[in-house]
């Protein structure tokens, strides 16, 4: 590890302890040629699996997408940011419990609409509304009633 100081790769760890969200380790860090103090965040790089868009196109799995979808969806709803972002997290947990290395875009789709409707049904309708493709009001109508 090189210190953001003088960049020296010659540093002592002083503390280590686990982050808050429990998903790295936050080492406390002293180089041994200036004593300069810094710390590091250790997290496990994970490979998410490539999303199959609805043209067959393939692209990275973007959590940034997914939250992006999610705020459009809970405009005015009473959704904290915090439960779309546990949202975020338990789809990225669900795509490495699938153990695959693609997985089509609906699947994430109806994850993540239906981890919406246990938190606000309205704001699970306009994901719906968006991420579904319906021909018409009816089509749309029919989806609403198998779905509540």
């Amino acid at each position: 590890m090189k210190c953001p100081s003088c960049n020296s790769s010659n540093s002592k760890v002083i503390e280590t302890r686990t982050t808050k969200d429990q998903a790295g380790t936050r080492r406390r860090r002293e180089c041994n040629v200036c004593q300069y103090r810094f710390s590091t965040i250790e997290t496990l790089i994970l490979k998410l699996p490539e999303v199959i868009k609805k043209n067959g196109q393939m692209e990275a799995f973007s959590q940034n997408k997914i939250l992006k979808g999610l705020k459009a969806s809970c405009i005015k709803r009473p959704v904290t940011t915090e439960q779309l972002h546990d949202i975020v997290d338990r789809t990225i947990q669900w795509l490495f419990s699938r153990k695959v290395g693609q997985v089509a875009s609906g699947d994430i789709g109806i994850f993540v609409m239906n981890e919406l409707k246990n938190i606000d049904k309205v704001a699970s309708i306009r994901f719906a509304s968006v991420h579904q493709t319906f021909s018409d009001v009816n089509e749309f109508v029919s989806h609403l009633e198998k779905t509540f």
